[in-house]
């Protein structure tokens, strides 16, 4: 992405086959802007790291709901000149955001997988109150799983039903999902290099700016789950998560289970990393029982089976495993797609 021509492509190949579906927007503006010599000019004062067309377009649109650049509120062809005069025009106010942050997707299906997960783990060890630990937490909306109300396309139902927050997920296959209770939450611990702080305006800005303009379903839902978490805000450890581990679990009550959850986070860290994530587990696990559940992609979590799957091959696995002392008990009890807006119930419950 070094060279403008390669600039260019990327931005086009965004705008025409990325966008094109889910953002009319960021589709003529992508387009645009891989036409414009002075806006490819302008995004290479980034790093290169920074430079891919979601975070500088996060950046414009945290400009924008700052009021910073109220020009690029406009629509069409309009929004299109906007985004290339404010490129330009606030080269650096944009670098300077892309460099601070890291873009998040903040998809919120993951509770419909991780709801009956927990809930199902918490069963098989006996537990009656948890304490969750969400690892590459981000703003931690994760950790409120058991607050908002998930409906499943076979008519089932889980969580809370008064909730503000409403999901959806579809069942693929004649499985049921399990439907019992989680337990009550006692803990709400994330860790994450960088964690946003629903509290804070301008992280919770930021949030908002990593959805597209014209997403009002998600923008909508994303207002109702910031609102949500602020109500009851978790801790947020930042940091490696292998290093704060132990941290995290000193943070949950002895009576409580610990529930460490990954979504898609491991994928992010390399093997040694991984193995040694691991490890953490099964020494928090010298005094006390530890479980965790995992949505992964196939392979990437240890000790998780594949169920046969070829790794990448567009699914990911949930997976649950349990440390009890000396002994580790790991299954993968079903698979799902699109960050977890469809799955499948593989496991007797």
């Amino acid at each position: 992405m070094g060279s403008s021509r390669t600039l260019a492509q990327t931005y086009r190949h965004f705008g025409e086959v990325d966008a094109a579906k889910a953002s009319p927007l960021y589709q003529r503006v992508a387009i645009a802007l891989s036409e414009s010599d002075e806006a490819l000019r302008a995004i290479q004062a980034a790093p290169a790291r920074k430079r891919h067309p979601a975070v500088i377009l996060a950046a414009l649109h945290d400009l924008a709901l700052a009021g910073r650049a109220p020009e690029l509120a406009a629509d069409g062809d309009a929004a299109a000149g906007a985004a290339i005069d404010t490129l330009v025009r606030m080269t650096d106010s944009v670098v300077d955001i892309a460099v601070r942050r890291r873009r998040r997707t903040n998809e919120t299906g993951r509770c419909a997988v991780l709801y009956p997960a927990i809930a199902e783990v918490a069963h098989r060890v006996g537990a009656s109150t948890l304490g969750l630990i969400d690892v590459g937490c981000s703003a931690g909306l994760n950790l409120n799983a058991d607050r908002v109300g998930i409906t499943y396309s076979n008519g089932q139902s889980l969580g809370a039903p008064s909730s503000p927050v409403q999901l959806s997920a579809s069942v693929v296959g004649d499985r049921p999902i399990p439907t019992r209770a989680m337990p009550e939450v006692v803990a709400r611990v994330g860790v994450d290099l960088d964690p946003v702080d629903v509290t804070d305006v301008d992280d919770a800005r930021w949030l908002r700016a990593c959805l597209w303009p014209d997403q009002q379903e998600q923008a909508t839902r994303l207002e109702a789950e910031i609102a949500l978490a602020a109500t009851a805000p978790p801790l947020l450890l930042r940091g490696d998560a292998v290093e704060l581990m132990p941290d995290a679990f000193a943070h949950i009550s002895t009576d409580a289970l610990p529930v460490v959850t990954t979504t898609w986070a491991l994928s992010r860290f390399p093997l040694e990393s991984r193995l040694r994530f691991l490890h953490r587990l099964d020494q928090a696990a010298s005094g006390r029982t530890v479980a965790w559940v995992s949505v992964e992609g196939v392979g990437v979590a240890p000790t998780i089976p594949t169920l046969g799957d070829r790794r990448a091959s567009g699914h990911s696995v949930i997976g649950l495993a349990v440390f009890d002392g000396p002994s580790l008990h790991a299954e993968a009890v079903g698979r799902c797609w699109s960050q977890g807006r469809l799955l499948t119930w593989l496991a007797d419950s």
